[in-house]
């Protein structure tokens, strides 16, 4: 099923970008008037220890499954920072500034140093030392969503609890706020409040909505069977569901669920359960059985199967960009999502694949920003640097002294 779409030019969000500086300075100048004083005022965005940057501040956190061994390798200067072992880990998830390594007994908890702070109308980068915060609760399978304000853990027998953002970004989990009940996925902070699903035994699950201490405010009419996956976007939280997806937004204060439906009968093997995409893009992917992924364009309300080779890995930065898949025969492949073509194809870069089953493996990611793709290559202890926007060209290889089997890109 290919669905035909509209797609954005990136130029006014790099423009966006490029200007932050004067546009964030005037806008402040006129609301405070004569209030504040241009000699005595905090500059807007300023962040105590922290330095601001006109251009994005990536970072990759890389870890072992295997050793323990964790490093940081900033991607604007090269260097690679060796951290603190983290014996146990079998996964890496991120918010954009802290790493999570989750293991059978607890998630530990790093600051990258590098985030950004989206404003709509522009963005504001930051870099600041890398730091260890601790430790949060939970054991295999407890997901952590955030937002600027708040970090929510859901463990998988739906209990949860808030850990406010201001605690973790001083170097400490600071002591959580559990919220009542169960739900039946991920807690998702979402428009200052948390959305999520709930469901009574045997019932499909309901969307619901609540504040920052738990309590009911919104219950979107939609149901989602058997949900799984889920993420934040800017049209709003999409939550994978058995016949599709629901699409929570906000707007004027009145939340709304909206069914995205796959238009097809789709077996249980060939569902999108697990999202991945560019942060700040609203277009998704996930694999959709062995030989295809699926790409939803959230904008759209529509799903695109694009058939592909074996999928090792799957993503796209959006916004008329490439579908980029990483195959079992070890090579990158570009798709033109609309069509569904094959554009490109790599030289295998991963001359063997980790099996996951044989204990410290994981399956190589492919991470996504607005100008490049990365790919861990566990076996070869390294990390390809990929210019998607151009067939696909390794624009840079970083050697490292583990097997980066987990990976995540931060300061987006």
């Amino acid at each position: 099923m290919l669905v035909r779409k509209n797609v954005t030019s990136l130029a006014p969000a790099l423009a966006a970008v490029i200007l932050l500086t004067a546009g964030c300075g005037g806008g402040d100048e006129a609301k405070s008037g004569s209030k504040r004083s241009a000699s005595s005022a905090t500059p807007h965005g300023y962040v105590e220890g922290a330095t601001e940057a006109a251009e994005q501040q990536s970072r990759l956190l890389l870890g072992d499954p295997g050793s323990g061994e964790t490093r940081v390798l900033d991607l604007v200067t090269g260097k690679v920072y060796d951290i603190a072992p983290r014996p146990g880990a079998t996964a890496l998830t991120t918010d954009g500034r802290f790493g999570y390594f989750h293991g059978p007994d607890g998630i530990r908890v790093l600051d990258s140093g590098a985030w950004m702070v989206d404003h709509g109308d522009h963005v504001h980068y930051y870099r600041a030392k890398i730091q260890e915060v601790g430790q949060l609760p939970g054991g295999t399978g407890t997901s952590v969503r955030s937002d600027a304000g708040v970090t929510v853990a859901t463990s998988v027998d739906g209990k949860a609890s808030v850990y406010r953002r201001a605690d973790l970004e001083k170097g400490a989990p600071g002591t959580p706020s559990p919220l009542p009940g169960t739900f039946s996925g991920a807690v998702v902070p979402y428009a200052e409040h948390l959305v999520t699903l709930t469901a009574e035994s045997g019932a499909p699950a309901k969307v619901a909505v609540l504040d920052r201490s738990g309590k009911p405010v919104a219950a979107p009419e939609a149901e989602c069977e058997e949900p799984q996956g889920d993420a934040v976007t800017r049209r709003g939280v999409v939550l994978g569901c058995a016949d599709g997806a629901l699409l929570v937004r906000e707007d004027g204060g009145v939340f709304t669920a909206e069914k995205i439906p796959y238009g097809e009968d789709v077996p249980k093997t060939d569902r999108a359960v697990e999202f991945r995409h560019r942060p700040g893009s609203s277009t998704l992917t996930a694999p959709a059985g062995e030989d295809a992924v699926w790409v939803l364009d959230v904008s759209e309300g529509a799903w695109t199967r694009v058939k592909t080779g074996p999928v090792v890995a799957a993503n796209t930065a959006g916004e008329g960009s490439p579908l980029v898949v990483l195959e079992s025969d070890g090579a990158l492949h570009g798709y033109d999502i609309p069509t569904g073509k094959e554009t490109g194809v790599t030289d295998p870069l991963l001359k063997e694949l980790p099996d996951a089953g044989a204990g410290g493996g994981a399956a190589p990611v492919i991470e996504v920003d607005r100008s490049r793709a990365y790919l861990n290559d566990p076996e070869g202890k390294r990390v390809y640097e990929i210019d998607y926007n151009d067939d696909l060209r390794v624009a840079r290889t970083f050697d490292v002294d583990v097997r980066p089997s987990l990976m995540v890109e931060t300061g987006r």
